[in-house]
């Protein structure tokens, strides 16, 4: 089964189609919230509500776009709103240090992997939740345009600007 073929079963009330769809990109956002929470309990708690959304809304999603750009737009305004709305359960410096900690693991052919997660940990969050969504989700350009909201140039920027920060960071350890 495809997505087309499983947001079509959705479409009309069928679940194998909705489990196509967790199956195939529970993983993905599941990495995704766990790099902007830091916090695995956190990371699951948003995958479910992103998918509980995805499904409330299936009805309206348009058959022949991209699902995993709509999947993981659901997600990040998840966990952007938890954040507006409560304050983190862990210091900062914990959820620094966890994000290192999986920024590493993603980032395994990197030969120096204490900076880069050093670097990844100093960027401002539009930067990190940026250079996460391109290298960590392998979301395109347009693809992260269409989840955070904004224009595919604010994102070539930010992603340009976030990169050369991580490469001064590093070159000056």
């Amino acid at each position: 089964m495809n997505d087309e073929e499983a947001i079509r079963q959705c479409q009309v009330g069928n679940k194998d189609g909705f489990r196509h769809l967790v199956d195939r990109y529970q993983d993905v956002l599941y990495g995704t919230a766990y790099l902007m929470t830091g916090n695995q309990t956190a990371a699951e708690d948003h995958v479910q509500e992103a998918f509980v959304s995805a499904w409330k809304s299936i009805g309206s999603f348009q058959v022949g776009r991209p699902v995993k750009p709509w999947l993981v737009r659901i997600l990040v305004n998840k966990v952007i709103s938890q954040r507006r709305n409560h304050r983190p359960a862990t210091s900062p410096i914990e959820v620094a240090e966890e994000t290192i900690q999986a920024a590493q693991s993603v980032a395994e052919e990197v030969e120096n992997r204490d900076e880069v997660g050093r670097a990844l940990a100093g960027l401002s969050g539009e930067h990190r939740r940026i250079v996460q969504l391109r290298y960590f989700t392998d979301l395109s350009v347009p693809e992260i345009s269409n989840v955070l909201g904004c224009r595919e140039g604010t994102v070539k920027s930010r992603l340009h600007r976030a990169l050369e920060q991580m490469r001064q960071a590093i070159t000056t350890d």
